[in-house]
C-alpha cells in the first residue's frame, strides 16, 4: 500500500531559505539607509518647531532663554518669568532628537552670529561626523 505524504522536501525548503537570504542582502541595507535619512528629516522638522516655540517664548517673556536655562525654559518657567511665561511650549520628549539625545541650545550663537544656535549631534551623539552622524544646525 502506497501512502503519499504531503509536505515540502528539504530541497524546496533550502531554495526558499536562499531566496529569502538574497532578498535580505539586497533590500535590508537600503531600508536601514532610509531610516537614517528619515530620522535626519525628523530632527530638522523638530528643530523648526523648537525655533518657533523659542520665538513665542521671546514674545511672551521679552527675551530668549539663557544658556543656563536652555531648552528647559520651554518646559517650565524660569525664575522671575512666571507671570509672562505662556503655557508649556513643548512636550518633554520634544527637546530630544530622534536618537534620544537632547538638542543643544546656545544663546550666543557662533554658527548663527547675532542669534542662537540649535544643534543636533546626529546618530552618534558626538560633534562632527558624516552621513547619519553629521551634526545638524538651525538656519
Amino acid at each position: 500500500m502506497n501512502v503519499r505524504r504531503n509536505g515540502f522536501t528539504i530541497v524546496e525548503i533550502m531554495v526558499v531559505v536562499i531566496i529569502i537570504g538574497l532578498l535580505a542582502v539586497f533590500i535590508v541595507p537600503g531600508v536601514i539607509q532610509n531610516i537614517g535619512k528619515a530620522k535626519t528629516k525628523i530632527a530638522r522638522s523638530q528643530m523648526a518647531l523648537i525655533e518657533g516655540q523659542l520665538g513665542q517664548f521671546a514674545i511672551d517673556c521679552g527675551r530668549l532663554p539663557t544658556d543656563d536655562e536652555g531648552l528647559d525654559a520651554l518646559l517650565s518657567p524660569p525664575g522671575g518669568l512666571e507671570d509672562n511665561w505662556g503655557p508649556k511650549y513643548l512636550k518633554d520628549s520634544q527637546i530630544n532628537d530622534p536618537w534620544g539625545i537632547p538638542y543643544i541650545y546656545v544663546s550666543e550663537g557662533t554658527i548663527n552670529a547675532g542669534s542662537y544656535d540649535l544643534i543636533c549631534l546626529g546618530a552618534d551623539g558626538e560633534e562632527g561626523g558624516e552621513g547619519d552622524n553629521a551634526d545638524i544646525f538651525n538656519d
